[in-house]
């Protein structure tokens, strides 16, 4: 049901009122500050592209150098081994150098990945340059969220931030798209090399267009003192709300000391938002998220599907994801963070347990499984996928954001190498039923998390959330 008021068009789902009003969401700040907000979230179409390139190349290329099991399982987790690296070090040129200089340094490492890769004459080759642009992504998963974080205005931060994710899922629908026509049109055993390549057209344009964006002004206040270049950067996101905000990090600044001390994430006051952001990475992978993105083609496979049907599916799930994360985007700072998570948790509990089901008991055709697991895709979009990296990006005090975003990006990576790799073993032997039955049962611990432990924190600005995590 929906109808106008004050606050714009109102819309009632489930209960919950939703108010979509252009003349806030819009129109109150400066047309700059989404531009540069889009801009660093292409660090999220390139992260979403790379993961999710390998699920179309990655039996060519088992085949091309006809690798074993361990070895297959190594050239899909090679990538993902260098995302730790990534994230772990990510707030090293984030906080030395700036959120600029830093996604400049990510585009580089993009661009040098996709075009080495594709032209890699031996195994070990491909594996280094797959790990390179690993630590691309896991760079990209801690300073661009933060980045646009910091440039955000609290009412419309979640749906700045959110365009990250909505990037990410961009860029895995189009390697699915990507995947699927190269596979046809080159039918021959060097396919997989196109598909890596094409990568290197959108990071020379993330390349090119990072040139046009400011620094961070929380950055350029916490970590270099330049007050009035900061000022001038709020003043163009918007002149009514400088004052205040400025007065808002310069009071942080003044809580924090000076300018060069180094604060340690591990301090016993930073304890809870440690938690939150672990634990909320954790429960992103243990949904299987990644494991079915990189393995799609071949579970469906095991469903029954013929390999071209199996290519094809991949490029439905990527469209579920797309839409659904649309729908979280404009969602998450009108609902709310925790909300969304509570709603998808529940909806990734059903749609795990009925594919786990399915396989077990051979209940269900094939595309029977096709419909639970994009059930599954919508439903994570909706909650997980579209939260985590705002979530994250939110929780940390200014002086150490870039270490809190490493420490989430971090763990959210290195569950994610272990899933991938020990994946295909799981499937092998122990089935999926058991497997998908494992990620049922985390979903179940994830909605405990969500309705005794997780805060929330829309409307709020970086430092009133602050404030609420250091108390």
């Amino acid at each position: 049901m929906s109808h106008t008021t004050a606050d714009g068009i109102c819309l009632t789902i489930a209960g919950i009122k939703v108010c979509l009003n252009p003349s806030i969401d819009f129109m109150q700040y400066s047309k700059k500050v989404y531009l540069w907000a889009v801009t660093g979230a292409l660090g999220g179409f390139l992260f979403g592209f790379d993961t999710a390139v390998i699920s179309g190349a990655e039996q060519a290329i088992q085949h091309y150098w006809a690798l074993n099991v361990f070895q297959q399982g190594l050239t899909v987790a090679s990538a993902l081994l260098g995302t730790i690296l990534g994230a772990a070090f990510g707030s090293v040129p984030a906080d030395k150098m700036g959120r600029k200089p830093a996604l400049i340094l990510i585009a580089l490492l993009f661009l040098v990945s996709s075009i080495c890769t594709a032209f890699s004459m031996s195994w070990l080759v491909f594996l280094i340059f797959r790990f390179i642009g690993g630590s691309a992504v896991g760079s990209s998963s801690v300073i661009a969220p933060i980045y646009i974080s910091e440039i955000s205005p609290a009412k419309i931060r979640g749906k700045l931030v959110g365009m990250f994710q909505f990037n990410v899922v961009l860029g895995i629908l189009l390697a699915y798209v990507s995947n699927y026509f190269i596979g046809n049109y080159f039918a021959d055993q060097h396919a997989w090399r196109f598909m890596m390549g094409v990568q290197a057209i959108p990071s020379v344009i993330f390349l090119v267009l990072l040139a046009f964006i400011p620094e961070s002004p929380r950055w350029l206040i916490i970590k270099k003192g330049l007050v009035d270049k900061a000022r001038n950067i709020l003043t163009l996101i918007n002149p009514a709300e400088m004052p205040t905000v400025l007065q808002a990090i310069q009071a942080d600044t003044a809580r924090i000391g000076r300018v060069s001390e180094k604060h340690s994430i591990w301090r016993r006051k930073y304890r809870f938002a440690v938690m939150l952001a672990m634990l909320i990475a954790f429960f992103n992978q243990f949904s299987g998220i990644n494991a079915i993105l990189y393995y799609a083609p071949r579970i469906f496979e095991m469903a029954g599907l013929r390999k071209n049907n199996a290519l094809l599916s991949t490029i439905g799930i990527g469209m579920v994801i797309f839409i659904f994360t649309v729908v979280a985007v404009g969602l998450i700072d009108k609902v709310g963070r925790r909300k969304l998570m509570f709603i998808g948790t529940l909806g990734l509990i059903v749609s795990l347990g009925m594919i786990s089901l399915s396989f077990f008991t051979h209940s269900a055709d094939n595309w029977t499984i096709v419909l639970y697991m994009l059930v599954f895709m919508a439903f994570f979009a909706l909650s997980q996928g579209t939260v985590i990296w705002v979530f994250i990006s939110e929780i940390f005090p200014n002086e150490v954001r870039a270490q809190g975003q490493s420490v989430g990006s971090c763990t959210h990576w290195s569950m994610d190498a272990l899933i991938a790799f020990l994946f295909p073993f799981f499937l092998i032997k122990v089935g999926a039923g058991a497997t998908f039955l494992f990620f049922t049962i985390m979903m179940v611990c994830q909605l405990i998390f969500v309705i005794k432990i997780m805060p929330e924190t829309r409307g709020k600005s970086l430092e009133e959330i602050e404030s609420y995590i250091l108390k």
